[in-house]
């Protein structure tokens, strides 16, 4: 089966989904280690619980999504509390690209300060944040803190 099948009405059948909890479990045995009722999925190295329905991993928050709407998401399901493997309903909202990123809890890699919406400026730091594509100028300071409770603020 493609992903691209797989049905809200199909999925029901496979897994049951507890929208209190977020957890996922077998109402098939669907293969020689996996018994129903067992918990479905784990948890991969980017902290998403992960499952494998028909040979195809599927992130559990977005199966989440499909079980309870019926229907794919339009675009990304975010974690509002930013918690990866918190797949309950009430913790999951189908969003943009651009406001997903606005969830962010922590800065990029390859920002070399740490601090989200710092960056070095000659001799001081830069606030800055980037709102619907525009990037905003927050000020210089002294110091990386003054210059992140800028960002914080806004």
């Amino acid at each position: 089966m493609a992903k691209a099948d797989l049905t809200a009405e199909r999925l029901r059948e496979i897994l049951h989904y507890d929208p209190e909890t977020g957890v996922f479990t077998w109402r098939v045995k669907a293969n020689k280690r996996i018994n129903i009722g067992d918990t479905a999925g784990r948890i991969n190295h980017h902290g998403y619980v992960v499952i494998g329905v028909y040979g195809n991993r599927w992130q559990a928050h977005r199966l989440a999504w499909l079980y309870t709407t019926g229907s794919v998401p339009k675009d990304q399901v975010d974690h509002i509390n930013g918690v990866r493997s918190d797949n309950r309903i009430s913790n999951l909202r189908d969003v943009s690209g651009g406001v997903n990123q606005q969830n962010r809890r922590s800065s990029q890699k390859n920002n070399r300060l740490g601090i989200m919406g710092v960056v070095s400026q000659g001799s001081g730091y830069m606030a800055r944040i980037r709102v619907g594509g525009i990037l905003h100028r927050l000020g210089t300071f002294k110091t990386p803190e003054l210059a992140h409770a800028a960002y914080r603020w806004k």
